[in-house]
């Protein structure tokens, strides 16, 4: 059962049934993983591509896993994911927005978001499709609120130090500024 544990993070595995007479060149399978490390990684691809592709890890290989970094890290994107889980009542397809940074960062949500709002395990969430989303063809309103470009965030709550203020002062201090 895979946990989601920390961040999450983007791997790339493939792999193939190992080559016999029979088959002596058999197919590479391709597989975006997201998972916390590279063991997960690795059980959560074995787990697809035996109920996928019917491969068995006993007679099949991993010719290659490398973790996918972002190619812009400072820049918020928009990130569409398609997915499936498991409930108590049965199987669910279902679409999400999510605004971050990174693919893994908009994943990580993901889990946590579906963990909060659907009581659903890691184990049971398979991540169909992750694609970046434009602005104009955003859904949810949760999402397209943050895409005005005047956008405030007020700061209501400022404590002020003061470097030469006492550590402890009689009077409470001024917070509330207009």
């Amino acid at each position: 059962k895979m946990k989601a544990k920390g961040d999450l993070k983007e791997y790339k595995v493939v792999g193939r049934k190992v080559p016999t007479d029979a088959l002596p060149k058999p197919p590479i399978y391709q597989m975006r993983i997201f998972a916390p490390d590279r063991v997960v990684a690795v059980s959560r691809f074995w787990y697809f591509a035996k109920l996928l592709k019917k491969i068995k890890k006993t007679n099949s290989e991993i010719l290659e896993i490398t973790q996918v970094y972002e190619k812009k890290p400072t820049v918020v994107k928009n990130f569409g994911v398609w997915l499936r889980y498991d409930s108590r009542s049965g199987t669910h397809n279902m679409y999400r927005e999510y605004r971050d940074v990174t693919v893994a960062g908009a994943i990580t949500q993901c889990y946590r978001d579906m963990g909060a709002r659907h009581r659903a395990r890691a184990h049971s969430i398979q991540i169909m499709k992750v694609e970046r989303v434009l602005s104009s063809k955003c859904r949810r309103p949760n999402i397209k609120q943050f895409h005005d470009m005047k956008i405030k965030f007020p700061l209501p709550h400022r404590v002020i130090k003061d470097p030469n203020a006492p550590l402890f002062s009689t009077k409470r201090p001024q917070t509330h500024f207009l």
